[in-house]
């Protein structure tokens, strides 16, 4: 009998719904993660910090691929569907994309979001605050950027990077 690993899926969520569809998730004991960033806001009276979803409308599972997880993460509150190649079946996010963005996000470096790039050449930092990340890279104004896909939602995350950290890269 093969055992089978958990995967990472996209779930689209009622816009708004982020934080209140991951509680929800989690209070069903379902690992989540839920990309954000921190962002200033004003008000008359005061500023203050308050965390965004990187992606607006997603939070990511990691659940068995079974139809019965579908099911039971399909009816959790706010949760509108669990994003699809073709109806009915979902398209799993892959585990390296999941860590590289993990890792940039930790780093605490700027970054951009950026719709998907299709071309580039796909690398992997070997040294820097972002070791072990991978992606596709990318140049801006003489300024090298990794650009870290996910693929199912058509995004992708920038971060500046030196040349000197990238795996099989000569300048």
């Amino acid at each position: 009998m093969k055992l089978e690993k958990p995967s990472w899926y996209a779930v689209y969520v009622k816009p708004r719904h982020e934080f209140a569809t991951q509680a929800a998730l989690y209070n069903k004991n379902i690992e989540t993660f839920l990309p954000t960033y921190k962002s200033t806001r004003q008000w008359t009276d005061r500023k203050k910090r308050i965390d965004f979803p990187l992606f607006p409308g997603y939070v990511f599972v990691n659940i068995l691929p079974d139809p019965e997880n579908f099911i039971y993460v399909s009816r959790t509150r706010g949760l509108i569907n669990i994003v699809s190649s073709e109806h009915g079946n979902p398209w799993p996010v892959s585990d390296d994309e999941i860590d590289s963005l993990r890792i940039v996000i930790e780093s605490g470096m700027d970054f951009d979001v950026y719709p998907q790039l299709i071309e580039g050449t796909r690398i992997k930092l070997i040294k820097g605050p972002l070791k072990g990340a991978e992606g596709v890279i990318t140049k801006r104004l003489e300024q090298y950027a990794l650009l870290v896909n996910v693929e199912i939602l058509g995004r992708s995350v920038s971060v500046q990077i030196s040349a000197d950290d990238i795996e099989g890269y000569s300048v």
